[in-house]
């Protein structure tokens, strides 16, 4: 599979563009194009954080696409003044890759002389601004974070004084402020967003029309961020309420504040025109649209069909407009039509009563009146193509109350009057139910202990006997360890990935238990060490794509890139809801609406699954925020988590069968995601019907009862909320005392234990890793212990190892030999440095974080080859020290 071109055609086909005045856009062959901004020198190919962090072969700058581009001159002379610029004014990484970086890059100050002499020597002038934001690392509501800073507004201002024609091209990975555009003359602009590895590219074969930009504004564009209903809740340390409710992004300003909107949501342009009409049909238990999509431009090009509803405002107070259903057309020729069929499940229209107002508490409704179907190129104007009226309300599905607020405070609603909605404040239902009385009384029964019966897994799979009379052999002890996964960079899996789980023991292996690994994502596969994968556009510009074919095929790639790194799981797609734009990790998940958030993510997960591995989706649930990210709790209604944030996660469920699912870091309405029994088992569990692996993010915290302290130490909780596994541990078998102190105490069951275990071991089954083992003979491909025998002769002992600075070291023949690595990090608890020791085609690779600030002593195994003199390299990041390293054999 062609990746990078694949990669290519998706960044350039899913860019958003906002503005192409007198067709501008495509530039005509042999256009002279003058480029302003220091982000042409680069290009921000991700934001930072775990999930920017894939190793690629080459990334193109901006400069490198548009000289290779022939259809078009470059003002090299211009170009030639930014590369020296950048030279004493280098790149700052702030304090590396994980959440230091800034927002944006130093932009180098024009004068009009520059801009004037550029202007005189070419056709069109091209501004491309820059930025960036990621994990635990919010975007700002100032200059060079949302706003445009000084010397960016100069530049703008000076070049669109002395151009008639100007293109401003955003890569960044959150919308930004884009006041800039009604201020300035400026001609075309068009988000590009972070499009991966093939991103400059892109952008050129959009400039020459190699390919059309066709991605739609998967966010509102506002003009005032103040305006936003989340905006006095964001970013506080403690607790945030989620007063919006169901009312978030587009769903509130179509419903109160429709003057606050530059761009609609589902709004972008692209090189030709279409005419959309459509009408509707019921059937039954579905609605179904049908349009057709003509193109009336001047190229081939394709277009979006979205769906929304406007369903009776009715007792619950619904918004204006509600996405349901898209699909995006092939190419269509000029002067040529092609015919959209959507289905569209009468379920779809419904909402969650948490109240009991319509007379059905924890039930989805279809209230009494019409529903209005629109259908269009965008939510603002999609145009009205037929009517369904309900008779009576009607429950389509029964749910309990589970995970409501215990914090009383006001949400909003709508109230319909002869002006149309306004908005008022409603109290949210809090909490009714006992959770400590639900969990005991569920409880699954306990496996009675047999002690070992010579079962072994594969066994289980051949059908010779169940699942259940294999756990039945475990001691208590090997239970507990198999709900702790290790990592990062465990030397018992595929060097450089970030966790491993199941037989990480001598006891656990001898019953056939492989260990299986995951990797970071969501973009591609985080190899540390330097393995190349492909990374694909962020999360944002795939879901502006619309395209659920392109992403499923693009993942598909990655999935085959899975299977051959020896990889099970990759820990994405991250599928948060935009719930504000400032949000540092939005570049990482899809959209503000939850229908597009999980469509887009039911393909990624599809596409990975086609070989035989598995999408994680993540962070289950609420992480809408990085400033404490870990401890702010999100405080939300019943309604809001079940249509908004939940939603997406139950479409990808149910959608695409090989999934797992990651929890969050944070609490939502005082329980801790990790221990979040009514999140992960009465809602995932029993209300959706998911039986697979849920497991921790990294070094998550849990609290044992709702509103009681925190720590990362109370795995008994995750256990008790069915949250399967632990991420990350040094040693699985000495991290699970919490678990056998829970169950000595009573906090848990064997049976709730042996269930967590169960589902891993199904899934282990069903691995890549699994079928590999099991042609080995049930051999682990990497050792699971050190051998310390006879390494009793010290061979070379180094104090203050330098970075990359090679070492000689005499060292026995055909010997292992231990090296032992003395470590201390100055980074945070969450982040991971990367430390690699490479041995001539040999390597070790080391994944820590600054949890503990004192020394860390980590060991290690290497095979020696033949020669007696090995040459071997250290390679860190500034954050961490060595005092010492010591090769034994």
């Amino acid at each position: 599979m062609d990746m990078y071109n694949l990669c290519r055609r998706a960044a350039a086909e899913s860019a958003v563009l906002l503005k192409n005045e007198n067709e501008l856009l495509p530039l005509g062959d042999g256009t002279r194009v003058a480029v302003f901004g220091r982000i042409q020198t680069m290009y921000y190919k991700c934001g930072t954080g775990s999930g920017g962090r894939v190793n690629i072969e080459k990334q193109p700058r901006f400069l490198d696409s548009l000289r290779a581009e022939k259809g078009i001159v470059l003002d090299e002379t211009l170009a030639a003044v930014y590369e020296a610029w950048v030279v004493d004014h280098p790149y700052n990484d702030g304090k590396g890759m994980w959440a230091g970086e800034p927002w944006f890059q130093e932009e180098m100050p024009l004068d009009e002389v520059i801009v004037k002499d550029a202007a005189a020597r070419n056709d069109v002038a091209v501004i491309i601004i820059g930025r960036s934001a990621g994990e635990d690392h919010d975007n700002g509501y100032a200059k060079g974070g949302y706003l445009l800073t000084d010397e960016e507004e100069n530049m703008m201002s000076l070049v669109s004084e002395s151009f008639d024609k100007v293109i401003v091209a955003l890569n960044v990975g959150n919308i930004i402020d884009l006041s800039f555009i009604k201020k300035y003359r400026i001609s075309s602009a068009v988000y590009l967003f972070h499009g991966g590895m093939a991103g400059a590219d892109a952008f050129s074969d959009i400039l020459v029309g190699k390919t059309a930009p066709c991605g739609k504004l998967p966010d509102t564009q506002m003009t005032d961020i103040t305006r936003h209903p989340a905006h006095g809740q964001f970013g506080r340390s403690d607790v945030t309420l989620y007063v919006e409710d169901v009312y978030v992004g587009y769903r509130y300003f179509e419903t109160f504040d429709r003057d606050a909107v530059d761009y609609p949501f589902g709004f972008g342009l692209t090189y030709t025109t279409f005419d959309v009409n459509a009408g509707i049909e019921a059937n039954g238990d579905r609605i179904t649209v049908t349009a057709t999509v003509k193109n009336t431009g001047k190229r081939a090009g394709r277009e979006v069909v979205q769906v929304y509803v406007k369903a009776p405002c009715g007792a619950l107070g619904n918004p204006e407009r509600k996405l349901v259903a898209f699909k995006k057309t092939d190419y269509v020729k000029v002067g040529e039509c092609e015919r959209v069929v959507i289905d569209i499940p009468m379920g779809e229209l419904a909402s969650y009563d948490d109240s009991g107002v319509t007379g059905h508490k924890s039930c989805y409704v279809l209230e009494a009146g019409e529903y209005g179907f629109y259908v269009g190129t965008d939510v603002r104007s999609a145009a009205l193509c037929g009517t369904y009226y309900q008779e009576n309300t009607a429950v389509t599905r029964e749910c309990e109350e589970a995970l409501a607020p215990v914090t009383p405070f006001k949400r909003i609603t709508a109230v319909e009057t002869e002006n149309g909605y306004e908005k008022a404040f409603t109290d949210v239902p809090l909490c009714t139910v006992d959770v400590e009385k639900r969990i005991s009384e569920r409880r699954p029964d306990d496996i009675s202990f047999t002690g070992d019966r010579g079962i072994k897994l594969p066994d289980v799979k051949a059908g010779k006997n169940t699942i259940f009379e294999f756990i039945a052999q475990l001691t208590d002890e090997q239970l507990a360890a198999l709900v702790c996964g290790e990592g990062s960079c465990s030397p018992k899996a595929t060097p450089g990935t970030v966790g491993c789980m199941g037989g990480q023991s001598l006891e656990l292996d001898a019953f056939g238990i492989p260990v299986c690994c995951v990797a970071d994502g969501p973009s591609g596969i985080r190899f540390d060490g330097g393995k190349l994968a492909s990374l694909l556009p962020i999360g944002t510009l795939l879901a502006a794509s619309f395209d659920t074919e392109l992403v499923e095929a693009l993942y598909s790639g990655v999935g085959q890139e899975l299977k051959e790194g020896e990889v099970d799981s990759l820990l994405g797609p991250g599928m948060n809801i935009h719930r504000h734009p400032l949000c540092g990790r939005n570049f990482e998940y899809y959209s503000e609406d939850p229908i597009l958030t999980g469509k887009i993510a039911a393909a990624a997960s599809r596409g990975i699954g086609k070989y035989g591995c598995y999408a994680t989706i993540k962070h289950l649930c609420c992480n809408n925020q990085e400033f404490c990210r870990t401890l702010c709790d999100s405080v939300l209604s019943e309604r809001a988590l079940r249509e908004i944030y939940l939603k997406g996660f139950e479409i990808a469920v149910k959608e695409a069968d090989r999934v797992l699912i990651m929890t969050s870091y944070n609490p939502i309405n005082g329980y801790w995601a990790a221990s979040n029994y009514d999140l992960v088992t009465t809602i995932v569990r029993r209300d959706w019907g998911f039986d697979s692996l849920i497991m921790t993010d990294w070094w998550t915290s849990l609290n044992l009862v709702r509103g009681t302290e925190w720590t990362k130490d109370y795995l008994q909780a995750m256990v008790r909320a069915g949250n399967d596994v632990y991420m990350v541990c040094k040693d699985a078998e000495a991290k699970s005392v919490s678990v056998l102190r829970g169950l000595k105490d009573g906090y848990i069951t064997r049976g709730e234990l042996q269930d967590c275990v169960r589902r891993m071991l199904e899934w282990i089954m069903e691995t890549p890793t699994y079928e590999s083992y099991v042609q080995r003979g049930c051999t682990p491909r990497y050792p699971l212990t050190v051998d310390t025998n006879d390494l009793d002769q010290i061979v070379a002992y180094l104090g203050n190892v330098e970075s990359d600075v090679p070492y000689e070291v005499a060292v026995q023949k055909n010997k292992n030999a231990l090296i032992s690595f003395s470590i201390v990090s100055k980074s945070d608890s969450i982040a991971q440095d990367t430390v690699v020791f490479r041995m001539d085609d040999n390597e070790i690779i080391l994944t820590i974080n600054g949890e503990k600030k004192d020394i860390q002593v980590i060991n290690r195994q290497i095979a020696i080859p033949l020669d007696t003199c090995r040459t071997f390299t250290v390679t860190y990041p500034s954050t961490i020290t060595m005092p010492t390293l010591v090769i034994k054999q």
